[in-house]
C-alpha cells in the first residue's frame, strides 16, 4: 500500500475493522452507562469524535517535539492525560463563553470524555504503530466516528429493548454487554476488508 493511501485506510480501517471500542474494548464505561438513550448517546458520541480528531494529532506533535527530544518517552501516559485534560477544559470554557446552548447540550458529556480510556489509547497506539501527523489525524477521527456508531447502535437496541420481556438475570448491564458482544461479533464480519498497519 502507498504512503498516500495510508490515512485513507487507516481512516476506514478505524472505524469498522479496528473499532477502538468493539475490537479493544476502551471506552466500555461510558458506552454501557451512557448508552440508554439515544439523545445523550448522540451528544456523547459527537463530542468523542471532536476531542479524539484533536487531540490525537496533538499528542503526536508534544510526542515528536517534545518528548523524544528529551528523552522524555517514557513520561507519555501522564503527558497525554495532561494534553487530554487541558484541552476538555479549555474546550468547556470556550463552548460556555460562546456557545451556551451547545455547552448545555455538552456541558455534561465534556467531563465524561476526560477519563475516557478509548481518548488515551487512541493516542497510545498512534506512537506504538507510528504513525505521520496526517496518519494520526485521520487515525482519531476515525476512531471517533467508530465509537458514535457503536455507542448510537447500542442506543437503539436498548431504546427498542425497553418494551421487550427480558429475563431477570439479563436486565440492564447483563443485557447491555450480551449485546455489544453481538456487536463486536457483526464488526468482526469486516475483518480481513481493511486491516490497521
Amino acid at each position: 500500500m502507498t504512503d498516500s493511501l495510508l490515512p485513507f485506510s487507516v481512516f476506514f480501517a478505524s472505524i469498522f475493522t479496528g473499532n477502538i471500542l468493539l475490537t479493544n474494548y476502551l471506552g466500555m464505561c461510558s458506552f454501557l452507562s451512557v448508552s440508554k438513550e439515544l439523545k445523550t448517546s448522540t451528544g456523547l458520541g459527537m463530542a468523542v469524535i471532536f476531542v479524539m480528531a484533536t487531540t490525537t494529532p496533538l499528542n503526536w506533535i508534544v510526542y515528536q517535539y517534545l518528548l523524544i527530544p528529551f528523552g522524555l518517552e517514557y513520561l507519555r501516559f501522564i503527558v497525554f492525560i495532561i494534553v487530554i485534560a487541558a484541552f476538555v477544559q479549555l474546550t468547556e470554557m470556550t463552548l460556555e463563553r460562546y456557545s451556551e446552548p451547545l455547552y448545555q447540550s455538552l456541558g455534561i458529556f465534556l467531563p465524561l470524555i476526560t477519563v475516557n480510556c478509548a481518548i488515551l489509547g487512541v493516542s497510545l497506539f498512534m506512537v506504538i504503530r507510528e504513525y505521520t501527523l496526517l496518519t494520526s489525524f485521520f487515525f482519531g477521527l476515525g476512531s471517533g466516528i467508530g465509537w458514535f456508531i457503536a455507542i448510537i447502535a447500542m442506543a437503539g437496541i436498548r431504546q427498542k429493548l425497553k418494551n421487550a420481556k427480558i429475563p431477570p438475570g439479563l436486565e440492564g448491564p447483563g443485557i447491555a454487554l450480551v449485546i455489544a458482544g453481538f456487536m463486536a461479533m457483526a464488526f468482526m464480519g469486516f475483518s480481513g476488508m481493511i486491516a490497521l498497519s
